[in-house]
Protein backbone atom coordinates (compact mmCIF):
# COMPACT_ATOMS: atom_id res chain seq x y z
CA UNK A 1 0.00 0.00 0.00
CA UNK A 2 1.29 3.43 -0.76
CA UNK A 3 1.03 6.55 1.33
CA UNK A 4 1.84 9.88 -0.18
CA UNK A 5 5.58 9.62 -0.65
CA UNK A 6 5.93 6.34 1.28
CA UNK A 7 5.51 2.65 0.44
CA UNK A 8 5.66 -0.22 2.91
CA UNK A 9 7.32 -3.06 1.00
CA UNK A 10 7.41 -6.84 1.39
CA UNK A 11 9.81 -8.00 4.07
CA UNK A 12 9.80 -4.63 5.81
CA UNK A 13 8.55 -4.62 9.39
CA UNK A 14 5.13 -3.08 9.70
CA UNK A 15 5.37 0.37 11.26
CA UNK A 16 3.18 1.27 14.24
CA UNK A 17 0.80 4.20 14.05
CA UNK A 18 1.99 6.92 16.47
CA UNK A 19 -1.60 7.74 17.50
CA UNK A 20 -3.19 4.32 18.16
CA UNK A 21 0.00 2.19 18.37
CA UNK A 22 -1.50 -0.48 16.08
CA UNK A 23 0.58 -1.89 13.22
CA UNK A 24 -0.12 -0.36 9.81
CA UNK A 25 -0.71 -3.25 7.35
CA UNK A 26 0.33 -2.82 3.72
CA UNK A 27 -3.25 -3.18 2.46
CA UNK A 28 -4.77 -0.49 4.73
CA UNK A 29 -5.02 3.17 3.69
CA UNK A 30 -2.15 5.10 5.24
CA UNK A 31 -0.91 8.65 5.01
CA UNK A 32 1.97 10.84 6.08
CA UNK A 33 1.14 13.44 8.71
CA UNK A 34 3.27 16.59 8.82
CA UNK A 35 3.85 17.23 12.51
CA UNK A 36 3.89 20.94 11.72
CA UNK A 37 1.40 21.66 8.91
CA UNK A 38 2.99 22.72 5.63
CA UNK A 39 0.98 25.95 5.63
CA UNK A 40 2.36 26.80 9.08
CA UNK A 41 6.05 26.40 8.23
CA UNK A 42 6.34 22.61 8.24
CA UNK A 43 7.13 22.08 4.56
CA UNK A 44 10.04 19.68 4.48
CA UNK A 45 9.69 19.10 8.22
CA UNK A 46 9.20 15.84 10.10
CA UNK A 47 6.39 13.50 9.13
CA UNK A 48 4.93 10.34 10.66
CA UNK A 49 3.17 7.48 8.90
CA UNK A 50 -0.36 6.94 10.26
CA UNK A 51 -3.47 4.93 9.51
CA UNK A 52 -5.60 7.09 7.25
CA UNK A 53 -8.48 6.84 9.76
CA UNK A 54 -6.20 8.19 12.53
CA UNK A 55 -4.88 10.96 10.29
CA UNK A 56 -8.42 12.03 9.40
CA UNK A 57 -9.38 12.17 13.07
CA UNK A 58 -6.38 14.40 13.84
CA UNK A 59 -7.47 16.91 11.21
CA UNK A 60 -11.14 16.64 12.21
CA UNK A 61 -10.24 17.49 15.82
CA UNK A 62 -7.61 20.21 15.44
CA UNK A 63 -6.98 23.30 13.35
CA UNK A 64 -3.66 23.74 11.57
CA UNK A 65 -2.78 26.53 14.01
CA UNK A 66 -3.43 24.23 16.99
CA UNK A 67 -1.35 21.51 15.35
CA UNK A 68 1.56 23.90 14.73
CA UNK A 69 1.52 25.52 18.18
CA UNK A 70 0.55 22.79 20.62
CA UNK A 71 0.18 19.38 18.99
CA UNK A 72 3.34 18.98 16.92
CA UNK A 73 4.58 15.70 18.43
CA UNK A 74 2.96 12.26 18.56
CA UNK A 75 2.93 12.50 22.37
CA UNK A 76 1.08 15.82 22.27
CA UNK A 77 -1.47 14.41 19.80
CA UNK A 78 -2.14 11.45 22.11
CA UNK A 79 -2.58 13.92 24.99
CA UNK A 80 -5.47 15.76 23.32
CA UNK A 81 -8.73 14.61 25.01
CA UNK A 82 -10.67 13.86 21.80
CA UNK A 83 -7.70 12.10 20.18
CA UNK A 84 -6.96 10.11 23.35
CA UNK A 85 -10.56 8.91 23.42
CA UNK A 86 -10.41 8.04 19.72
CA UNK A 87 -7.06 6.23 20.11
CA UNK A 88 -8.42 4.15 23.01
CA UNK A 89 -11.49 3.24 20.93
CA UNK A 90 -9.66 2.40 17.70
CA UNK A 91 -6.89 0.48 19.52
CA UNK A 92 -9.51 -2.20 20.30
CA UNK A 93 -10.09 -2.70 16.56
CA UNK A 94 -7.96 -4.89 14.29
CA UNK A 95 -5.09 -3.17 12.43
CA UNK A 96 -7.03 -3.29 9.15
CA UNK A 97 -10.14 -1.60 10.59
CA UNK A 98 -11.68 1.05 8.34
CA UNK A 99 -14.44 3.49 9.18
CA UNK A 100 -15.59 6.89 8.10
CA UNK A 101 -14.59 9.71 10.41
CA UNK A 102 -17.24 12.38 10.80
CA UNK A 103 -15.80 15.70 9.79
CA UNK A 104 -16.78 19.30 9.38
CA UNK A 105 -17.76 20.06 12.95
CA UNK A 106 -14.95 20.56 15.42
CA UNK A 107 -15.81 19.81 19.02
CA UNK A 108 -13.86 21.93 21.47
Amino acid sequence: MQAKGRTVTEGEDLPDCPLCHRPIPRDVPQSLHHLIPKLRGGKGGPTVLMHHICHREVHAALTETELARHYNTPEALRGHPRLAKFAAWVAKRPPGFRSKVPGGTRKR
